[in-house]
């Protein structure tokens, strides 16, 4: 048999594969891969000028790239539970990073819905809400790691027991995503690829507090070390301006460096983010082959997001991405499925992480999850609706990590033009930005005889989200 009857007959079988399949059900196949810390500029899509990441700008070539995606929690574990539940974290009760293991087993997530609905499920990757690697609720398949695992020969939970995986964890995650894709089934598959990148590699303290491994912990693949070795990171106008009219960040806290040039993400940290990146993407491509050569492709939603942000020196700031600016808060969101979404589309409605779980649960045509907080994105795809939100809440509960953020929780306001933050403990210390005068949140207005008027309105919104949100659970 020669090579091009044999690669005849591998398509056509791979053809009466998929056309019997759809046959059975019409349902898409979803793909949901998860970046840990993605920022929504990190890519070339995004308009970055280096970053090689040829198939992530291929989902928003061939689908939409969301123009105004945010998380309403701008931390790991909140933010994961409010993309698998459609629920904000007040209702959740994912706080923080620490131990949340029993509360992440009974979280009612959109993999329960597509499981009860007849899909086959997966969960590889990165589940931090707690350390217990084990199944949760929902998954068919599962492979996870203990907290926040480990970049080189993780400890991974499969298959019932834990044992050492071999090799680059990206790179490993993507092994058996592949091989989940190539399981015959006769229904549609959610699989949900979480990422460890682009963390950095960590160890968990006794006390909840962690460590870097490694200069920085950012470890990027041997093949990808010296990537983008002479690229020197564009800076955006906030990048090392000391904060000023910003008590809360103007605190004077024992052992911690005031804001500012000292305390900037360095160009390396950058890089090796930026590296470990290169082989998400690679990965993204080796998935996108499988499809193709299934001839499902065009019948698998593919979704990729960040689940928060991160700082680049905005502010002077770096790790502490759990503050409620634009660099935190502003995610990218990247759909691809043509017979939804239209090639090159660009979503500018309010589009929040808490959307997610809807959007999915529409597009399988599983019933809704009750006393959701988000709203599926479907009608985006078209148009903003002249209903759709206006301004939406971002909430951050103080945690023991950094202590910088101590006693910073906050409860924010975003409008398509103003920011309102009303922290929770600190006194006379709130903060109110024009972001179409001031995207950069350079100039705090909260004490401008001018901006009263805007201030009253952002704290009477805010007051209506926050009753109306409490209202909704009695």
């Amino acid at each position: 048999m020669n090579n091009k009857v044999a690669a005849f007959l591998v398509a056509l079988t791979a053809l009466v594969w998929s056309a019997a399949a759809l046959a059975a059900d019409a349902r898409p196949n979803i793909l949901l891969v998860v970046v840990d810390d993605l920022r929504f500029d990190d890519f070339g899509a995004a308009g970055h000028p280096f970053a090689r990441t040829t198939h992530l700008d291929r989902v928003a070539r061939e689908g939409a790239q969301f123009k105004n995606f945010f998380a309403v929690t701008p931390l790991c574990s909140p933010s994961r539970a409010n993309i698998l539940t459609g629920l904000e974290t007040r209702h959740h009760g994912i706080l923080d990073n620490t131990e949340r293991s029993p509360r992440s087993h009974t979280l009612p997530t959109f993999a329960r819905a597509l499981h009860a609905a007849g899909y086959h499920t997966g969960f590889i990757g990165k589940w931090h809400m707690g350390n217990d690697p084990t199944p949760r609720p929902g998954f068919d398949y599962w492979v996870s790691m203990k907290g926040q695992g480990e970049v080189a020969d993780p400890e991974l939970y499969e298959n019932g027991r834990l044992a050492r995986a071999p090799g680059y964890v990206t790179d490993i995650f993507t092994q058996r995503a592949v091989s989940f894709i190539q399981q015959r089934r006769t229904a549609p598959f959610l699989l949900l690829l979480s990422h460890k990148a682009l963390h950095p590699n960590k160890v968990q303290r006794a006390d909840g507090t962690t460590e870097a491994i490694g200069e920085g912990g950012f470890i990027p693949a041997e093949r990808h070390k010296t990537l983008y070795t002479d690229a020197r990171p564009l800076r955006r106008g906030n990048y090392a301006v000391p904060p000023q009219k910003k008590p809360a960040l103007e605190r004077s806290i024992p052992g911690v460096k005031p804001l500012g040039l000292d305390t900037v993400t360095p160009d390396e940290t950058i890089r090796d983010r930026l590296r470990m990146l290169a082989a998400v993407d690679e990965g993204l491509g080796q998935i996108f082959a499988e499809l193709e050569k299934q001839g499902t492709l065009n019948q698998t939603v593919v979704m990729v997001i960040g689940d928060n942000g991160y700082f680049y020196g905005e502010h002077g700031l770096s790790e502490e991405r759990r503050l409620a600016y634009e660099e935190s808060i502003r995610l990218p969101l990247l759909v691809r499925y043509p017979p939804r979404v239209q090639a090159g589309s660009e979503p500018t409605g309010l589009a929040l992480t808490t959307d997610l779980a809807p959007t999915i649960i529409e597009l399988a045509g599983a019933p809704a999850l009750p006393g959701i907080d988000g709203r599926s994105l479907l009608p985006l795809f078209l148009r903003t609706p002249a209903d759709w939100r206006k301004s939406f809440l971002i909430e951050y509960t103080t945690d023991i990590v950094f202590p910088r953020m101590l006693k910073m929780g906050y409860d924010a306001v975003r409008t398509e033009r103003y920011k309102y933050i009303r922290y929770r403990e600190l006194k006379d210390m709130n903060e109110l930005y024009d972001l179409q005068a001031d995207p950069y949140e350079l100039s705090n207005l909260i004490a401008a005889p001018a901006a009263a008027p805007v201030r009253q309105q952002m704290e009477a919104e805010l007051n209506r989200i926050l009753f109306s949100s409490s209202a909704q659970r009695r």
